[in-house]
């Protein structure tokens, strides 16, 4: 059984190369980064657990990373060598992958989720939900979006933090994936949430996990790149609107979303890196809104913003 440690990256829905090793714990979150600096964050993974079943204490790591696309064995060898040490790179074993099992290798034995209100877990940790946990149950998917990943846990927080402040009553999600944040807020408001993702894959895996959390009747997933689906342009203007993506299309999608907000919308965006906060920031303010909170998880960045009056 292998307990969970951290799990980085935007999960790629067609993984198709595993990287392993084992190494001690430090080594093991150094290689998350490592591998968050090198390698495109879209298109790569790295889940680090604890390996429960070694007799040694402190116990080994076992580190797996994923890549979307085959990669040079060789290469990642040397950038690990010139990293992390020879040794260490010596024990690097790779293999191939088919599709369907990389999210289940990848969140086996992760442990639930708490962010405020919202639990997120899987099928096997039921009995972990308590009476008044907005409880959300994920099953490993062809999509991003777990909640084992900062940034889906920075924006369930923010996500928590203005359902402390009020009600908002048009909310859209953008990036679905799995649907975590459009359930979440379904979960809360008991109304109609939209969302969209580019990957009919993901949006498949919404609707499969809205009718798995009792929340198919509010939930309207589509398969959309940002705003660009009549359905949710109709809908406009939100009043919360959430987007854990990527700072490349983040930044693209300002002006649509600034169009199609209301006066004194709330917008909690994720998906970026610490660097890209200050160009995400200066894009968002040009069209009216202003920062209210800066979270960051696991090396993730949160933003929480507000469109002005």
């Amino acid at each position: 059984m292998l307990a969970a440690g951290m799990l980085e990256g935007l999960p790629p829905n067609d993984a198709a190369q595993l990287l392993r090793f084992t190494c001690d714990e430090a080594r093991a979150r150094a290689a998350a980064d490592f591998v968050m600096e090198v390698f495109d964050p879209a298109e790569t993974a790295a889940a680090s657990f604890e390996d429960e079943a070694s007799p040694l204490d402190p116990k080994p790591w076992i580190v797996e990373i994923y890549f979307g696309r085959a990669v040079d064995e060789r290469q990642i060898r040397e950038l690990i060598a010139d990293t992390m040490g020879e040794e260490l790179a010596a024990t690097i074993v790779t293999e191939a992958i088919a599709q369907q099992d990389w999210v289940q290798r990848s969140l086996t034995g992760l442990a639930p989720v708490r962010a405020g209100r919202f639990l997120v877990h899987g099928g096997h940790d039921r009995g972990d939900v308590r009476s008044n946990d907005l409880a959300l149950e994920i099953e490993a998917a062809l999509a991003f979006g777990t909640g084992h990943h900062g940034t889906t846990r920075g924006c369930l927080l923010a996500l928590d933090a203005v359902l402390k402040r009020r009600r908002p009553r048009r909310v859209v999600d953008l990036g679905t994936g799995t649907g975590v944040l459009a359930m979440a807020a379904a979960m809360a408001l008991k109304r109609e949430i939209f969302c969209g993702d580019l990957d009919p894959v993901a949006v498949t895996a919404a609707r499969a996990n809205a009718v798995l959390n009792g929340v198919a009747p509010y939930i309207r997933p589509v398969v959309a790149a940002g705003l660009a689906h009549p359905k949710l342009r109709a809908e406009a203007p939100y009043d919360l609107i959430l987007a854990n993506i990527l700072a490349k299309p983040l930044r693209a999608l300002a002006p649509a979303i600034a169009a199609r907000a209301a006066p004194g919308a709330d917008l909690i965006l994720s998906g970026l890196l610490p660097r890209d906060v200050r160009g995400i920031l200066s894009s968002y303010g040009t069209q009216g809104f202003a920062l209210v909170r800066r979270a960051e998880l696991e090396g993730w960045a949160t933003l929480s913003l507000k469109k002005r009056l």
